[in-house]
């Protein structure tokens, strides 16, 4: 490795090292971090975005967002959801009302759910299948359970909202690719239910990528808003929090590069993160549902919003549909389900090729 390249790494790492050591939460919500001193003060980070994103190789692992239509999400309906999912989310009779709203919202948009019992909570299970059996399946899952005195709107019913709004747009789409979603219990307790999923023996064998919805509500526009984690080797001038982040492992670039989406109105902007060894490195990184997938060796990118580096109800009785940025967070599913769109009409495999 050539001695630039050394150096790189050893200040990520020590980056990392100093956040771990600092009490920082990362949940893939930092990598926004590394472009921001690029940008100016005094310019919305949207607008800036489109110069700075780490590029995956050119891929025809699926064609490019532009080739595919992708449905229209409903706001409203998107809104819907998390008003009706917006209660403590953590006793085992809230996490089953919970559940039953998942179980109605999926068999009312025409799929077939069932129950994935494990010995701590329940998963939420469903699939399509694709037209070319050889092309694989791609899975989209959010967690619907919540830390106790939190109703949870923005972590984690927005990312529930959005894997039922992909179920009702592309349940019925004719793809090569098969469309799975699976909503996890017991999240918060350490990622049990994702666990529990990728342990079965009937985990499935033909996934080509995983999409994990994890808080895309929040947004603010106010200087200073949007924080990043202490210890890093220089100092963001970018204080805006109105993107995306999003984190994959960088075994499955062509994943990640489903997120590599033309700037449109309404949508915010996606700065892009690629991880290297499985976040071996990075243990901070995998704090949410993609870790036990990158465990098993299979690519899975995880979109957010940033968590508490940026809204100041993480985890607390105030994360209310209220404080819901609803055009922000309509344009985040539309991000979401253009990508899925795009994964799901692909027919080759999503690992990084050898030579790029």
């Amino acid at each position: 490795m050539r001695k630039r390249q050394w150096i790189l790494v050893a200040l990520f790492l020590l980056t990392v090292l100093l956040g771990i050591v600092a009490g920082q939460n990362w949940l893939g919500r930092s990598p926004a971090y590394l472009a921001v001193n690029h940008f100016r003060k005094d310019t919305a980070l949207s607008e800036q975005l489109s110069q700075f994103s780490p590029s995956a190789p050119a891929s025809s692992a699926a064609p490019s967002i532009s080739q595919v239509n992708a449905p229209t999400v409903d706001s409203k309906r998107l809104f819907a959801h998390v008003q009706a999912l917006a209660f403590e989310r953590h006793s085992e009779s809230d996490r089953l009302q919970a559940r039953e709203y998942i179980l109605k919202a999926l068999e009312q948009a025409g799929w077939q759910p069932y129950l994935q019992v494990f010995s701590s909570g329940v998963n939420v299970v469903a699939e399509r299948a694709g037209t070319d059996p050889q092309a694989g399946s791609i899975l989209v899952a959010a967690h619907f359970d919540t830390v106790v005195g939190s109703p949870g709107a923005d972590d984690n019913a927005t990312g529930v909202a959005t894997t039922l709004e992909v179920a009702q747009l592309l349940g019925s789409h004719s793809t090569p690719r098969t469309l799975r979603v699976t909503f996890f219990d017991q999240e918060e307790r350490g990622l049990l239910g994702s666990f529990a999923f990728t342990s079965d023996a009937n985990l499935p064998q033909d996934l080509q990528g995983v999409i994990i919805p994890e808080m895309l509500g929040y947004a603010c526009y106010k200087s200073g808003c949007q924080k990043y984690p202490v210890g890093l080797p220089f100092q963001p001038e970018t204080s805006q929090g109105d993107f995306l982040a999003a984190i994959g492992d960088q075994e499955h670039l062509p994943l990640l590069e489903a997120f590599h989406q033309p700037a449109k109105p309404g949508q915010p902007a996606v700065i892009t993160l690629p991880i290297p060894l499985r976040g071996l490195l990075t243990p901070d990184l995998l704090r949410s549902d993609h870790a036990p997938f990158w465990q098993k060796g299979i690519g899975a990118v995880v979109i957010t919003d940033t968590a508490n580096f940026r809204t100041p109800h993480y985890h607390q009785p105030s994360d209310t549909p209220d404080k819901i940025d609803q055009k922000f967070f309509a344009g985040s599913a539309q991000v979401v389900v253009n990508a899925v769109s795009a994964l799901l009409e692909g027919r080759h495999g999503l690992a990084t090729s050898s030579n790029s």
